[in-house]
């Protein structure tokens, strides 16, 4: 069965502000919004808390089964740090967002993280991890990196994804 509606990643370091596009995006989609935090959560896909870190310790198998039949039938923007766990066959856009460190530190700053887990998404930032990983996971055509440091960009970066879906839908229910 094929899906009616696509499914979209939005990825990113934390404090990109994957979790504003996301809420924004389906306002005016319609998808669904999906965190990834929240289904941790809510459905214990995880192996308990990482007080170092302060945050859940992800069982992935778990968060997999509890989105399987939501994912399969279409619909969902997707937020989370990383995208490599997702099945290519559920995924039809993956949007990595980027935003400079300067930006990046001040809003993880503002988080209260702990020294260690800035530094670590400071460098993943840096070292472009999550790019990387999303080029690694999937066909390269579906990857797309945006810049999200200001409200302009997001609001340019939503209209971009918002047409995108526009063309999917015309593409795909034809």
């Amino acid at each position: 069965m094929s899906r009616t509606l696509p499914n979209i990643i939005i990825t990113g370091t934390p404090g990109v502000g994957k979790t504003s596009h996301c809420e924004l995006l389906a306002e005016r989609t319609g998808l669904k919004h999906l965190s990834v935090n929240d289904v941790v959560k809510d459905k214990e896909c995880h192996d308990g808390y990482d007080e170092e870190y302060q945050s859940w310790i992800v069982d992935e198998d778990k968060l997999l089964d509890a989105i399987e039949d939501e994912a399969k039938q279409g619909g969902l923007i997707i937020d989370w740090h990383a995208c490599d766990l997702f099945p290519k066959s559920w995924i039809d856009l993956v949007v990595v967002l980027r935003a400079d460190t300067a930006t990046l530190y001040d809003r993880l700053k503002a988080r209260n993280y702990p020294e260690v887990k800035l530094q670590e998404n400071m460098d993943a930032e840096i070292m472009e991890v999550l790019v990387q990983e999303a080029k690694d996971s999937y066909d390269e055509e579906i990857v797309v990196e945006l810049q999200s440091s200001n409200a302009d960009e997001m609001e340019a970066n939503v209209d971009r994804i918002e047409q995108w879906f526009t063309q999917w839908k015309k593409d795909n229910n034809a």
